[in-house]
Formats: C-alpha cells, structure tokens, sequence
C-alpha cells in the first residue's frame, strides 16, 4: 500500500471526465487501497481516482473516521440522483485545493447507485455531510472543481486567495 501523491489545481486533469472503470482488476483494487491510504494519510474524508492522476469513475469515502471508527467506501461509476429538493449551502474543502474552503449549495440528500470491488450494485441515500461528500467526490469524476460552484465574483476572490 502506499500514498499517492495529490494533484492540484490547476491541474488539468482535475478538469477532464474520467472513463468508467471497465472490470475490477488487481490494479484497480490497489489503486483503491492506495487511495484509501492517501485519504487517511491527508487526511481527508473523500478522494476521487483523478486527484491521483488516475482517469477512472472511482472515488473512496469515509465521512465519519474522523470521529470514531473507520467505515470506508469504495465507489466503481458511481451514479448520482437528487432525493431532495432542499438545498443545503455548506463550507467545502478540497484536497487538490488545500486551505482552500468555499461555500457550496447542493442537494440536502442524495441516493448513489454504485458497484463496490466485488461487483456487487449498492444503492443508498445519503444526507448531510456524506450527501455533500458523495457530490464533491462525483464532481471530481465529472472535471468539476469546488471553484466551478462558485459566483465569477466569488471564484474570482477565492483564486486570488489561493494563489496567494
């Protein structure tokens, strides 16, 4: 197992979509394991395969590690549907934009559809922070940036901070 290195922004990968993962192959197992790896290691409670380079519909999750005991999710071309009309507006963070945080409106809850390394199909709903978690994390697979939520004022100001 090891721990990747992060992409940036601006780093072009991080505004590409990625490919679908096409079968679960040792590679793709390690690649999650070192996600996972590097996720814990940020520490972070998401990453998505582009941060590290790697152009596939994959992302790993663990919203609530932070806080007790580790629930890891390993999401292959996950699918997002809005379960909620309610619009929650919440401080994000990135870790391909760090000490970065900017305010971000999305779906107050979620349902994600998504396969797991053995091939079996999940479907869940998700609230709160893990909804916010599931978007940001499919936004990346979508070469969609925290910044690409953003007002042009807003996004204006918040490149400006970062840079500095």
């Amino acid at each position: 197992m090891a721990v990747l290195p992060i992409l940036t922004w601006p780093d072009p990968r991080l505004s590409r979509r990625a490919d679908p993962v096409a079968a679960v192959t040792p590679e793709i197992r390690r690649l999650a394991r070192d996600m996972l790896d590097t996720m814990y290691d940020a520490p972070g409670r998401g990453l998505a395969a582009p941060q590290v380079g790697a152009m596939l519909r994959l992302f790993v999750m663990d919203t609530t590690w932070k806080d007790g005991a580790r629930a890891p999710v390993v999401a292959l071309n996950p699918e997002i549907h809005p379960a909620s009309d309610e619009l929650l507006t919440r401080e994000e963070g990135c870790l391909s934009l760090p000490g970065l945080l900017a305010e971000v409106t999305r779906p107050a809850a979620v349902t994600m559809r998504w396969s797991d390394l053995d091939g079996r199909l999940h479907e869940a709903r998700f609230d709160g922070f893990a909804a916010a978690c599931v978007q940001h994390e499919t936004d990346h697979l979508n070469g969609v940036v925290t910044l690409d939520h953003l007002s042009p004022h807003a996004r204006a100001r918040a490149e400006a901070e970062y840079s500095a």
